[in-house]
């Protein structure tokens, strides 16, 4: 069966939401002056934060490819980062868990639970960041055999200009997705604030494009025909009284052919709501 698509943002990601689809995970943006106040974090034992997000979306992207046969998902995360590890070095730890429904007919899998820690550097005023990392993705109910689960390094590094914020990473597992073997996916992202879209000191708007390449060593134990595809997404984030407001068209250069003859890799409009609290 046929994979996923961040993040994070992107990743990533997300986030990239870490919201799959603008997977800008990591990103350390500066704040215009339209822009809400930053998002309140929960106080967390030994100095450190928690936070929380929940998130609704119309399709699960993952890297591309849809891991809900293009139908509705549903997401939540939890994240504790330690304070820093001095006033010299503005080093934190983190970990934390993410987890999304995911549609893999006639495997029993029902939802996706990834573990994910690492360490983040942030300096020059946090305009520049670095993040190293650990996931481990797991899938509930799905027999042993088809070998599902697998574990990924991420480097994440990212700079905000304030007219605009890049992030890179690199993510590698030594044995990816149905025991496909080794795996890299090289990711790219630029997103830019749009303060002259005004409306209030509540609302503020981000447009971000992302370009990502996913490398499998055992192409056909993933399913696809080569050994390496593209993806891409090109969107829009609204930030409105604590929620985000995210709409993104993504697609990969992969076929109906070439996703199993499905629909999964084929280019579409995904909208998604999340909280942060």
């Amino acid at each position: 069966m046929l994979l996923k698509n961040v993040a994070a943002l992107a990743v990533g990601m997300v986030a990239i939401c870490a919201i799959g689809m603008a997977n800008a995970q990591n990103n350390n943006q500066s704040i215009p002056a339209t822009t809400p106040p930053e998002k309140e974090t929960w106080t967390a034992p030994f100095g450190g934060t928690f936070t929380a997000t929940i998130a609704a979306l119309n399709d699960y992207s993952y890297r591309g490819i849809s891991q809900t046969q293009r139908q509705v998902a549903v997401q939540a995360s939890a994240v504790y980062e330690t304070r820093t590890f001095s006033e010299q070095i503005p080093l934190t730890a983190y970990a934390g868990a993410w987890g999304s429904s995911v549609n893999f007919p006639n495997t029993g899998a029902a939802a996706e639970i990834d573990i994910n820690g690492g360490f983040r550097l942030k300096t020059l005023e946090d305009k520049l960041s670095f993040d190293l990392g650990y996931t481990r993705y797991t899938y509930p109910g799905t027999p042993e055999a088809l070998m599902y689960g697998f574990n990924e390094f991420s480097f994440v590094a990212g700079y905000d200009f304030g007219v605009a914020a890049v992030t890179g990473a690199v993510r590698y597992s030594p044995n990816f997705f149905a025991n496909s073997g080794n795996a890299w996916y090289k990711w790219g992202q630029f997103a830019v604030p749009l303060p002259f879209l005004k409306v209030n000191e509540n609302v503020s708007f981000k447009a971000f494009g992302t370009l990502g390449n996913q490398y499998v060593q055992t192409f056909t134990n993933f399913g696809i025909p080569s050994n390496n595809y593209w993806d891409w997404q090109a969107g829009l984030i609204v930030s409105f009284y604590g929620f985000d407001f995210t709409a993104a068209y993504t697609g990969t250069n992969l076929s109906v052919q070439d996703c199993l003859g499905t629909q999964n890799c084929a280019s579409r409009v995904i909208v998604g709501l999340s909280k942060t609290f």
